[in-house]
């Protein structure tokens, strides 16, 4: 039977591979390519709807293109020029107005000048890619002139600048050198990066999560490990409430309805014509929403939001009572605090410890029954429910993350999620009842896997509900903590109940002998195997490190929620993996696009550590390189069948 289904299979083979002539072709060049460098890897996390910074590392190639520059013109420009170049480079046609507005009638000049030097950078972000690669990445009418200026062969230096020369001029002459440069400027930017890498957490925090998510869908190749925020927006967008009032009260806090109702089309107006007339004797000052230099509201607009932030947040306490009643399989019923309030005495218990609260006005609680929401807080969430359900852009975003992302990846021999595998105090790997099962380790995270593209699939209720459980349980991977003390930090005075402890993960994953038996959990023994890791902010400024372990973790929150820089001190990280090796930089603060246009402000990134293999990777190194041979070898059994006559030759 084995036999006979390779024999189907080399048949099928042949109709793509007709003869011998066509079989050695493929052969030669697939050996060609596993000989060439490997691809640039990029790996990000934690963007938090910043669009503006993340936009920029995409642009820039996490420095790389910068890099090229300066290999290729150190010797031959300014760095005035160099920073020119690469700023045409990231925003082309933002550049190119400013510039043609500033020279005017010296323009040929510096197009034949600038085009020149975008070739030669061009060639120089190419050259590990075929001839066909970067003809394929070529989005525009100019493919033939670019890949002709990319490849000519031409047999002096004399001869070369001469062929350029005329081409070039041509190109000015008939008024097309803006198209030109944009469209050589958008495959420097696609060659410089290989593959992106997103550990989690594009929702949340910033205003911008859809432009993110935009970008994100229109990028050439990339994967997705998702994390506690998108797991979130993920199960809202499903229609769970205990997640739907939670992103929205998400939004309150940082400011961002705008985003709800501009981005996504999600209607506001019910809770806040709800908010402001529950609330409109209370100043709701604890849920002023936190302020940043980009989101800052006249202090009316703030009032409202801040009614709005206090009336979904007790919403969202009252349905998470609810979820906890629903799934006693959860194990969270130590979170019920809201029948734990005496309002009289202005108390909550907690662990059976009796604390003092800061709020007593909580006119839709209900003494005997808590949890119940009223008629109007019903009426609220069913329309929220019922905008997050059919919200056409979220739910298109949303489906990319489902085909896009997973929990976790293991790609090229690195282990990528995430938040962190649960483990116990001496090592081992906690044990959690998943669905009725008892799981640790991959095991565990694989089913989470399953459970989550069959909740996305079906449409069940107990799937959707374990989104929920998965953003905020002490037994999610996503989450990691003891507990998510969201009560205790808007409601209780004494910041001993504020505190969250993390994993056992968190502590144990420093040492070298636990993140190996973690690689080797996911299959990886090899020497150069190590995790990669988001979600917890590396605080720079108390002296942490983003490299633990002797180098098998790497975290590399990115830092780019301005609401995280007081707490780290730092940017957040951008891991590059080449040819080279490994180079992780940490990111300077990004001020602005304006500023990087005008005044070709970069994010300098200062290198943290810089690791060089003995000898360069090539692509026969990487997964795409085993699936490459895999490739050669069915190919050599057809190139064998066609020379012992066991499948005819067709030459037509």
């Amino acid at each position: 039977m084995k036999d006979y289904n390779k024999q189907k299979y080399l048949k099928l083979l042949s109709k793509e591979y007709k003869n011998i002539t066509e079989v050695s072709e493929e052969i030669i060049n697939l050996k060609a390519i596993l000989n060439l460098p490997k691809g640039t890897e990029v790996f990000l996390s934690d963007i938090h709807g910043e669009y503006a910074p993340f936009t920029h590392i995409l642009n820039n190639g996490a420095g790389i293109i910068r890099s090229k520059i300066d290999e290729t013109f150190e010797n031959q420009t300014t760095e005035k020029e160099r920073s020119m170049l690469a700023t045409l480079i990231y925003y082309p046609e933002e550049k190119l107005k400013l510039i043609k507005d500033e020279l005017k009638d010296d323009l040929d000049e510096w197009y034949t000048i600038t085009l020149y030097r975008l070739v030669e950078v061009a060639r120089k972000v190419s050259s590990k890619y075929t001839r066909s690669k970067v003809r394929k990445a070529i989005k525009t009418e100019f493919v033939y002139i670019i890949d002709e200026l990319l490849h000519a062969q031409i047999n002096s230096e004399k001869d070369k600048v001469y062929y350029y020369k005329q081409i070039i001029q041509t190109i000015i002459e008939l008024g097309q050198a803006d198209s030109f440069i944009i469209a050589i400027s958008e495959l420097i930017k696609q060659m410089a990066v290989d593959h992106l890498h997103i550990i989690g957490d594009i929702f949340d925090r910033g205003r911008y999560p859809n432009l993110v998510m935009e970008k994100l869908m229109n990028f050439h190749s990339l994967d997705i490990q998702w994390g506690n925020h998108d797991i979130l927006w993920m199960g809202a967008a499903l229609g769970n409430q205990a997640c739907i009032a939670t992103v929205v009260r998400n939004s309150a806090r940082y400011n961002n309805i705008g985003t709800l109702e501009d981005a996504y089309g999600i209607n506001i107006r019910p809770l806040s014509t709800f908010a402001q007339e529950t609330y409109k004797n209370d100043n709701c000052e604890k849920f002023l929403p936190k302020e940043f230099d980009y989101n800052k509201y006249d202090n009316s607009d703030r009032k409202i939001i801040s009614k709005i932030h206090k009336a979904i947040t007790i919403i969202q306490f009252k349905l998470e009572g609810n979820m906890i009643k629903s799934h006693p399989e959860y194990n969270l019923k130590e979170r019920l605090l809201l029948d734990k309030m005496n309002l009289e005495k202005g108390t909550v218990k907690i662990d059976g410890k009796e604390y003092e609260i800061n709020d007593k006005n909580f006119p839709t609680i209900n003494k005997e029954n808590p949890y119940e929401l009223t008629d109007k807080e019903k009426e609220v969430m069913d329309r929220l429910t019922e905008s997050f359900i059919h919200s056409e852009t979220l739910n298109n975003h949303i489906n990319f993350l489902f085909s896009k992302g997973e929990m976790y990846t293991v790609f090229n021999n690195n282990l990528l999620f995430h938040g962190c595998i649960p483990m116990n105090e001496d090592g081992t790997f906690k044990e959690v009842k998943f669905l009725g099962k008892k799981l640790k380790g991959k095991a565990y995270f694989d089913e989470i896997n399953e459970a989550v593209n069959k909740a996305y699939v079906t449409k069940s209720k107990e799937l959707i509900d374990i989104m929920w459980f998965l953003w905020l349980s002490p037994e999610s991977p996503f989450f990691g903590k003891d507990k998510m003390a969201t009560f205790e930090s808007y409601f209780v005075k004494d910041p001993s109940t504020h505190k969250e402890n993390k994993n056992p993960y968190y502590s144990l994953s420093e040492e070298e002998k636990f993140c190996n038996k973690i690689l080797k959990e996911f299959g990886l023994e090899d020497e150069d195997s190590r995790i990669v890791n988001g979600h917890i902010p590396v605080k720079v400024k108390n002296g942490e490190s983003p490299i633990k372990a002797n180098g098998k973790l790497l975290i590399i929150d990115g830092g780019f929620a301005k609401s995280f820089r007081e707490k780290t001190g730092n940017s957040g990280y951008v891991l590059t993996y080449n040819s080279n090796g490994l180079l992780l930089s940490q990111a300077k603060p990004f001020e602005s696009v304006s500023k990087a246009i005008i005044e070709e402000k970069d994010i300098i990134s200062e290198i943290i550590v810089k690791k060089n293999g003995v000898t360069r990777k090539t692509v026969a190194d990487t997964d795409i390189g085993t699936k490459l041979k895999g490739e050669i070898s069915d190919l050599m059994e057809l190139l064998n069948a066609y020379k012992n006559g066991d499948i005819k030759e067709s030459w037509k």
